[in-house]
């Protein structure tokens, strides 16, 4: 340029990658109305040439991109809880002529990304759809690379401000845990969710205490422990080794209840006639594990098809106000929850000599 003034150095002031800040300067659609504004102005500051027409462009996606979350250092695996997610989205796509590209998002154990895939650096899609993850610390890096429609499915972005599909999870504990209660348990453990875990599961978490507490019931019977099936066999047999009294556990996604529910075998206490046990997000396997598991649904496909939806709203009214969308849940009852009753203690001894199994 003839000032010395490159695209780069518009792009740093406006704080946009150097593609956002082409596809403003040269009037392309999917860039929001108020970061062309900032990219204009920022060019006209440091005198970087602008195209003398400005006129609205009209929004529109083409290609959406999809992340989904994957738990950092495991082996590549079909999420029994998200791949329905993206069975809703690549049926929306379809119905509405859309093209997809589909990665995985890597996160740790509280669901914070570490890792960004190429797909948000190379500016090859027209939205975003991220599934799972929670970027609170990262949400500004997460901003500067990418500047079209985003909605989060049950995923959140504390510093940010997108659209997204969520789960009531606190209405779906409460009706786990009344149910329990009607059915006359009055001393139930909490397994599956710490202090780190990530806000749907601390949802549950609170619900849960405040359940029991608003009926008077004790909140402690609760382990700390990770999102695993092999975390849900651990916490069930340190619970029942600390608390012997408690006739019912709440696992707070149905992976720990799977878990739970193979503790529980090896120890020798029968489920439901022992110990009930429930879960929440009813995947595939909550139907045919032995016995089958009560638990919470979560309309999984329905939370993708809606995402879809909303990212195209968002796409044509940039300027409207963002929108959450929180899915109701309903309890699907089996046969791991009966009537509560007294059950004869577990001792130390027990829960020593059980054989551990890990978890898928």
């Amino acid at each position: 340029m003839p000032n010395g003034v490159r695209l780069q150095d518009v792009a740093d002031l406006a704080g946009v990658s150097i593609g956002t800040a082409s596809q403003a300067l040269n009037n392309r659609p999917n860039v929001a109305p108020e970061t062309r504004v900032r990219v204009i102005d920022a060019a006209k500051t440091l005198g970087y040439p602008t195209k003398p027409s400005l006129e609205p462009v009209t929004a529109g996606i083409e290609v959406v991109g999809l992340l989904t979350k994957h738990d950092f250092g495991y082996p590549p695996a079909i999420n029994a809880f998200y791949s329905h997610v993206q069975a809703g989205v690549e049926s929306e796509c379809r119905r509405q002529h859309l093209s997809l590209m589909y990665s995985n998002i890597e996160v740790d154990s509280s669901n914070r990304p570490v890792s960004w895939p190429a797909m948000l650096t190379e500016e090859r899609i027209d939205g975003l759809l991220l599934a799972g993850a929670f970027i609170e610390n990262v949400a500004w890096h997460f901003k500067r690379r990418l500047d079209i429609p985003i909605v989060l499915i049950d995923a959140y972005a504390t510093n940010l401000l997108y659209d997204s599909v969520l789960i009531d999870n606190d209405r779906g504990t409460r009706s786990a845990i009344e149910y329990l209660m009607r059915l006359g348990h009055r001393r139930i453990g909490l397994i599956g969710t710490n202090s780190a875990s990530p806000p749907s599961l601390l949802e549950r978490r609170q619900s849960f205490c405040s359940v029991l507490e608003a009926h008077g019931l004790d909140p402690s019977y609760v382990v700390d422990s990770e999102l695993s099936q092999a975390a849900g066999y651990d916490s069930l047999k340190h619970l029942l080794e600390h608390t012997p009294e408690v006739t019912a556990v709440f696992a707070a996604a149905d992976l720990v209840a799977i878990g739970a529910l193979s503790a529980a075998r090896d120890m020798g206490v029968q489920v439901p006639e022992q110990l009930s046990i429930i879960g929440f997000d009813d995947i595939d396997l909550a139907a045919v594990v032995t016995p089958a598991l009560t638990t919470i649904h979560v309309h999984k496909t329905w939370m993708g098809t809606l995402a879809v939806r909303q990212l195209l709203y968002r796409a044509a009214e940039p300027l409207q106000p963002k929108v959450s969308i929180t899915l109701a849940t309903q309890l699907v009852e089996r046969a791991s929850v009966s009537v509560a009753r007294e059950r004869d203690p577990v001792t130390r001894s027990q829960v020593d000599t059980t054989s551990r199994v890990k978890g898928g």
